[in-house]
């Protein structure tokens, strides 16, 4: 494991108000980071509510996105006769098919110079669902500037178009133009490199399906334009490692005088149980109460980022805190912003299933475990 200089729970559910009295916050997490022109630091947070009423003696409900560009949410109804299973989070329909209770948006907070201190939090979402656009909530956001424009991925739910993962764009990281879904069903955790390799864009994804011959793990994906992807390999970032029930990139990669440094999440094999688990089902997948989400680190070539030149053999990072154990007794730090600092870095995580925290870490601390 790696010194953490400086470790800052940042964010809680009580941070923030619900987008309506319909509502109740179940968690902030998994924060896509980035620094702005006048040394601030600010993150797009993921911000999850439920609904307060998910049923009564005939109907359930369920939330979705509604607008054509504005912030909209309507609540659909379902006979309780046409529902044939429901629990905390969803409801399942006789097609096997689901809507969930909860939809999530972001929400934008500012921090200080430092990154370690807040200055402020939007209390009104700030990037959402549309109706054409992440309809059942949009998820986990990734930021990575490239020449003088800001792309961010995200994940998008729908009907239509399920798990997907969506790009936008922007000049000024607040007025966002959508360019709509780049990887299909059940790809995620997208991350974009900051320059083109040999005149291509290039970004990590992790596909996944339900018929499975090895774990998910990393891939990479090649464009001329960030919008039609190709080329697409296999990183094997986990080495032999198959204690794994499956890996994927945390934040960006960040380019090094080594090469290219990719901060990845692994999650170990188990059995399923629980509310957070739960939600995981719904996305079909699977994971244990067991499990923990932990951090490592690869290093690749700055030409040929399919070659792995060295790794971390054992997690640079373990959750530990408190707030890193959820109410499931699963313990979870989970990677998506990072931003240098001179000679560290501050990685920011979601935590616990429920929190956003900050830590501050030496980049010399990060490379020399890496072999």
């Amino acid at each position: 494991m790696v010194k953490v200089k400086k470790d800052k729970l940042l964010l809680g559910p009580k941070d923030i108000k619900p987008s309506s009295n319909k509502f109740e916050i179940l968690g902030v997490l998994n924060p896509a980071a980035v620094r702005l022109k006048d040394g601030r630091i600010l993150l797009y947070i993921r911000v999850v509510e439920r609904l307060k009423k998910t049923e009564d003696s005939r109907y359930f409900y369920v939330p979705r996105f509604a607008g054509k560009n504005n912030f909209k949410v309507v609540i659909d109804k379902f006979s309780k006769s046409k529902v044939t299973g429901e629990d905390k989070i969803a409801i399942i329909f006789k097609n096997d098919t689901k809507r969930l209770t909860f939809i999530s948006h972001f929400r934008r907070v500012y921090l200080d110079k430092s990154g370690l201190k807040i200055l402020k939090i939007e209390q009104k979402p700030s990037f959402f669902g549309l109706k054409h656009d992440g309809e059942l909530g949009v998820e986990d956001p990734r930021i990575t500037k490239i020449n003088k424009k800001y792309y961010m991925t995200y994940v998008g739910l729908s009907r239509r178009e399920g798990i997907s993962t969506y790009l936008a764009e922007s000049d000024d990281v607040i007025r966002w133009k959508r360019l709509g879904i780049i990887f299909g069903e059940q790809d995620k955790d997208v991350v974009l490199f900051p320059e083109k390799i040999k005149n291509k864009y290039v970004c990590f994804d992790r596909p996944e399906g339900n018929f499975e011959f090895s774990t998910p793990h990393i891939w990479i994906a090649f464009s001329p334009d960030l919008i039609h992807w190709g080329k697409l390999d296999a990183v094997n970032l986990g080495g032999k490692n198959k204690d794994f029930s499956r890996i994927g990139a945390g934040p960006p990669p960040i380019k090094t005088e080594k090469g290219w440094l990719q901060i990845f999440h692994a999650v170990t094999k188990g059995v399923p149980k629980g509310f957070w688990i739960s939600i995981k089902k719904i996305f079909g997948y699977v994971y244990s109460d067991l499990d923990d989400y932990t951090i490592w680190a690869a290093l690749l070539d700055k030409n040929n980022p399919k070659k792995l030149l060295a790794k971390s053999h054992l997690p640079i990072i373990i959750p530990k805190k408190k707030y890193e154990i959820s109410f499931e007794n699963k313990k979870v730090v989970f990677p998506t912003g990072i931003i240098q600092d001179r000679k560290d870095i501050l990685l920011y995580n979601g935590v616990g299933d429920k929190f956003v925290s900050v830590k501050k870490i030496k980049l010399s601390e990060i490379m020399k475990n890496l072999d």
